[in-house]
């Protein structure tokens, strides 16, 4: 399931990349370079931290990794002033972070 996050969050990182290309509104430019900071964020430490922690036998830092890349999901979907071009995107990270987490909690 981490690796599922891994892939979403790299295809979400490639869209962004891409509507930072195009003509944006100013404030939806930095909305996505934000995204783009928290993708990264979720790329280069929740998922690291998740895949180390179940290497370990530590569940509960790897249920923190996916938890934390849940609230990255969300914390971009809200930082758009209206629409999000980025709402499929979002809430499908959301979701399988939220999965993985709960799955991880079990081994607890």
């Amino acid at each position: 399931m981490v690796d599922i996050i891994k892939s979403k969050a790299n295809t979400t990182l490639n869209k962004i990349n891409q509507l930072i290309k195009g003509k944006q509104e100013p404030n939806q430019k930095e909305a996505l370079n934000s995204c783009a900071g928290r993708y990264k964020a979720i790329l280069v430490a929740d998922v690291p931290k998740s895949v180390a922690a179940l290497k370990q036998g530590d569940p509960k830092f790897a249920e923190d990794g996916a938890n934390d890349a849940a609230v990255e999901a969300n914390t971009c979907e809200n930082g758009f002033k209206g629409k999000s071009p980025l709402s499929d995107q979002n809430i499908a990270m959301h979701d399988v972070a939220a999965i993985t987490a709960a799955i991880v909690k079990q081994l607890l």
